[in-house]
């Protein structure tokens, strides 16, 4: 039985999903077409992946904490609105496609990061000879090579499904603003004159979080 929740968890959680979606699938997309691309215009291959690496290495934070608050915020919701119980059978189709998709995406994620930090500790600073971020130049050790290359895949499935759950989400947020199922409502524990606190200190928070930590990291090391 879908668990009743108040409307300032509920807020929070959207929120989470929502900025921990943008975070992750916009970091991944801008690596793959704009900073693995762009590594070309340094000469040298070792700097090349030493670059690649210092720089993935820095996002990976944001990266894995996106991909959890995403996760984070469809698993509660899917415990209490989204509940099969509470919805059409439009919503179900559309809630287990994301289902599936979020789960693609946190292992497909959690994968790279792995593969990623393996591929820096092949050489001394991270300066492994590459041609870009996950093709690998002539001289690029066979172990390494073969990590890149498992990266460029990763990366893909990674952003495809990324693209794909963000459509879905889309059209199952829609779908419920066009064809509202009013069986959600006795889930909800909002009454009138509720005074819930905004979610909108969400976005910042996490970003300052984040920040504090890649700089706490990066004079540790």
């Amino acid at each position: 039985m879908p668990m009743t929740v108040p409307d300032s968890f509920a807020y929070t959680a959207r929120a989470a999903h929502d900025v921990g979606l943008a975070a992750w699938l916009g970091g991944a997309m801008f690596g793959k077409f704009a900073h693995n691309p762009s590594l070309v215009r340094i000469t040298a291959h070792e700097e090349r992946g030493a670059v690649a690496n210092a720089a993935w290495n820095g996002y990976n934070v944001i990266n894995t904490a996106g991909l959890a608050a995403a996760a984070f915020g469809w698993g509660s919701s899917r415990l209490t609105e989204t509940a099969a119980a509470n919805l059409t059978s439009t919503e179900q189709a559309l809630s287990q496609a994301k289902d599936v998709l979020m789960g693609v995406s946190v292992a497909t994620g959690l994968l790279s990061s792995i593969q990623g930090a393996r591929l820096a500790k092949q050489a001394p600073d991270g300066a492994v000879p590459v041609e870009t971020g996950t093709v690998p130049a002539p001289e690029t050790p066979r172990t390494a090579a073969r990590i890149q290359r498992s990266l460029g895949v990763l990366g893909n499935l990674n952003i495809a499904a990324g693209v794909s759950l963000v459509a879905v989400n889309a059209v199952l947020a829609q779908t419920s603003h066009s064809h509202p199922a009013k069986r959600r409502a006795l889930t909800r524990s909002s009454t009138p004159g509720d005074s819930s606190t905004s979610p909108l200190w969400l976005a910042p928070a996490v970003t300052t979080v984040l920040a504090a930590v890649d700089e706490a990291r990066r004079r540790a090391s």
